[in-house]
């Protein structure tokens, strides 16, 4: 940890400084101390307005740098600011970019990373559609991206974890425990932060206002490729970020719904608009040119304990074929040279046990615990 980090926390502690007025500071200052220790004069020449220079110097009486970052010691949360090299790169390109972020656990950012958003009210079609598209994404490797609200974040943070795979959770809050919001998913959060991240701009002890969400939401679709909605009506806080997403030059995709539901004319009106349509993860695969048989690099079993038994030689030849890749039953088959119905049987076994899931299609993956 580099002896300025505890500088940079302090002055983003202040609610004057924000993405416009920080960068003007660390454009102008070598380091994030000197701008804590700049006479006002100095801090004008920065570009600072007078009564925000004032505010600054006045918390250096409210402030101790030191025991802030003691308090992030204590929770376990990390800091990465814009000048670190391991700052995530597609973040860096932003208009407005956070000048530094925080964390707790790993920032895994892979290959590629998709956002996955929608309401928190979701229908029947939202709760199938969300893990049947998010968790072929994840056992290949991609980096999901959520917001952990209620709803379609929750179902998409969820998926990707029951496969072992990678997300990263944007707060529009501070990361102590006592912030963590929404309270329903402080446990989701802990298992998010153990095989992936929570990351947010504000510091600790930030609550959570709703005029958070809309600047956090920038972030998770800053830190991805490409944003997937589910399902949002026509005024939601998911289409802001895929407004975002579109500024940003990032791809938009969006799951196509019923029109008599209200849930579905926030996606049905950006396919209208332009996004492609998504009823499958090879939609979204097929525009980063990636197969999705293709197992690719992925660090998904870090999170999973690999150690299952068969109890039968027919399960032994299917754990043979079978991984945290989608696979049908019908490719199982084949490659097992077992019997239809003996795959059949033997996978309604093995899924009452826990060893395996059906993600729908009669599409199989372990299921590592």
């Amino acid at each position: 940890m580099t002896p300025d980090l505890k500088y940079w926390n302090a002055v983003n502690m202040l609610p004057e400084i924000g993405p416009v007025r920080f960068k003007k500071l660390y454009d102008y200052f070598e380091t994030m101390e000197q701008a804590w220790r700049a006479s006002k004069s100095e801090l004008r020449q920065a570009g600072l307005e007078n009564k925000v220079a004032t505010a600054l110097q006045a918390k250096h009486h409210e402030i101790s740098p030191e025991q802030e970052m003691e308090k992030l010691a204590r929770e376990n949360i990390e800091i990465i600011t814009i000048r670190d090299k391991k700052y995530p790169p597609l973040l860096a390109k932003i208009h407005n970019l956070p000048a530094l972020l925080y964390f707790k656990g790993k920032i895994p950012i892979g290959d590629l990373t998709i956002a996955v958003v929608g309401t928190r009210k979701f229908t029947s079609y939202g709760e199938q559609v969300t893990p049947d598209i998010v968790s072929p994404l994840a056992s290949r490797g991609i980096t999901i991206v959520s917001g952990l609200a209620l709803g379609i974040d929750t179902l998409a943070h969820r998926a990707t974890l029951d496969v072992g795979g990678q997300t990263i959770a944007v707060l529009a809050g501070g990361l102590d425990k006592k912030n963590i919001y929404p309270y329903a998913n402080r446990q989701l959060a802990e298992e998010i932060s153990e095989c992936g991240a929570l990351v947010s701009e504000f510091p600790l002890g930030t609550r959570t206002y709703p005029g958070n969400f809309v600047q956090r939401n920038r972030i998770i679709s800053g830190l991805s490729h490409g944003t997937l909605v589910v399902e949002a009506p026509a005024k939601s806080g998911a289409l802001i970020t895929a407004q975002y997403a579109l500024e940003q030059n990032r791809e938009v995709f969006a799951v196509p719904g019923n029109v008599n539901q209200n849930n579905s004319a926030g996606p049905n009106n950006l396919i209208k608009l332009g996004a492609k349509s998504v009823s499958t993860a090879t939609d979204i695969l097929e525009e980063f040119d990636i197969m999705l048989d293709n197992p690719g690099n992925s660090n998904a079993s870090d999170c999973l304990n690999t150690n299952i038994v068969p109890s039968t030689s027919e399960e032994a030849k299917l754990l043979n074929h079978l991984s945290r890749n989608p696979i049908h039953i019908d490719k199982l088959t084949e490659l097992s040279k077992l019997d239809a119905s003996t795959v059949s049987s033997t996978l309604t076994l093995m899924e009452i046990q826990g060893k395996v899931r059906n993600l729908g299609g009669m599409r199989y993956i372990v299921n590592y615990q």
